[in-house]
C-alpha cells in the first residue's frame, strides 16, 4: 500500500532530519537555492494569476505547483529544517548536535535567500522592460504588497508585531504539515495530494512564509515600494523567521514525536493492580 502509518511517518521524518543534518556545505546550499528560486517563481505565478483574473482563491489554488515541484525534487527550504532536523537532535541520533543543528538552518538560509533574490532580480527586469519603464500591473501588485505587509505592521506597534508573528507561527503549522504529509504517500499522487492542501491554507490566508516573502519584499523594494530594508527585516522577515521555526516545530515536529514516535502509556499498563478480564466468559 502507498500510505504509510503515522509512526512510521515520524521515523521516516526523523530520518530525513538526520540525513539533512550530515549533509555537505555544497549540496545543502545547492538545494536550499533550488528551493528558494522555484517557490519565488511560484510566488510571481500566484501573484500574476491573482492579478490577472482578480481572484485571490486562483492564485491560491496554483501556488502549491511550487512546493511540489521542489519537494518531489529533493530540495530544501528553511521552514521544512527547522522541523525535521531538531526531531533527529532530540532523538540523539549519531552526530547530530546542536551545531550541526544551526549550521544547517545557517546553510539553508543563505541558499533559499539567495535563489529568492535572484528570482526577484528576474522577475523585476521582466516587470519593468531591464528597469527602463515603470513597473508592470503585477509589479505595482508586489509593491504594494510590501508596504502593507511591512509599515502596515508598523503602524499598529506592538499589536501588529504580535500579529505578524502569529500569522509565521500558522504558516509553518501548516507548510511544515504539508512537509509531514508527502512523506506519509509512497506514490507521487499521493504525495501531491497530500502537500496540495495545507500549503493552499497557507497561501490563501495570508500567511507570512520567511523565504516566500524573501522574494516578495526584495521584489518590493526593486519595483519602488514606498517600504525600507530595515522596515523588511524588522517588520517583516526577523519575526516571520521566528514565528516559522515555533509554528513548525510545536505544532508539527514535536507533537507528531510525542504521541507518534514517545507514546504515553497505555491505561491499562499505567493503572497499577487493575483487575484483568478475559476477553470473553465461558459457562
Amino acid at each position: 500500500m502507498s500510505y504509510v502509518n503515522p509512526t512510521e511517518l515520524v521515523t521516516k521524518m526523523i530520518d530525513a532530519g538526520e540525513s539533512k543534518a550530515h549533509m555537505s556545505t555544497r549540496d545543502t546550499v545547492i538545494r536550499a537555492y533550488m528551493a528558494g528560486a522555484i517557490l519565488a517563481l511560484a510566488a510571481a505565478f500566484a501573484v500574476t494569476v491573482t492579478v490577472q483574473t482578480g481572484q485571490p482563491l486562483v492564485g491560491a489554488l496554483l501556488f502549491p505547483v511550487g512546493f511540489c515541484m521542489l519537494y518531489l525534487l529533493g530540495f530544501d527550504l528553511l521552514t521544512g529544517v527547522f522541523t525535521l532536523v531538531p526531531l533527529a537532535w532530540i532523538d540523539r541520533r549519531p552526530g547530530v548536535t546542536m551545531r550541526s543543528l544551526l549550521r544547517n538552518w545557517g546553510l539553508v538560509f543563505l541558499g533559499n535567500f539567495a535563489g529568492a533574490f535572484t528570482v526577484a532580480l528576474m522577475m523585476a527586469v521582466i516587470f519593468t522592460f531591464g528597469f527602463d519603464t515603470d513597473p508592470n500591473e503585477v509589479g505595482r501588485a508586489i509593491g504594494t504588497i510590501g508596504e502593507s505587509r511591512t509599515v502596515g505592521y508598523a503602524d499598529h506597534g506592538a499589536a501588529g508585531m504580535l500579529t505578524l508573528f502569529v500569522r509565521g507561527v500558522l504558516c509553518n503549522w501548516m507548510v511544515s504539515t504539508g512537509v509531514a504529509a508527502a512523506m506519509i504517500s509512497t506514490s507521487v499522487s499521493g504525495k501531491v495530494i497530500a502537500m496540495w492542501m495545507p500549503i493552499l491554507v497557507f497561501f490563501y490566508m495570508g500567511f507570512e512564509h520567511s523565504i516566500v516573502n524573501m522574494f516578495l519584499f526584495p521584489s518590493g523594494l526593486l519595483l519602488g515600494g514606498d517600504f525600507s530594508l530595515g522596515d523588511y527585516l524588522v517588520w517583516n522577515e526577523i519575526p516571520t523567521i521566528v514565528g516559522n521555526l515555533v509554528g513548525g516545530l510545536t505544532f508539527v515536529g514535536l507533537t507528531m514525536y510525542a504521541t507518534h514516535y514517545r507514546t504515553g502509556a497505555r491505561r491499562d499498563q499505567a493503572v497499577p493492580g487493575k483487575l484483568e478480564l478475559p476477553d470473553r466468559i465461558t459457562t
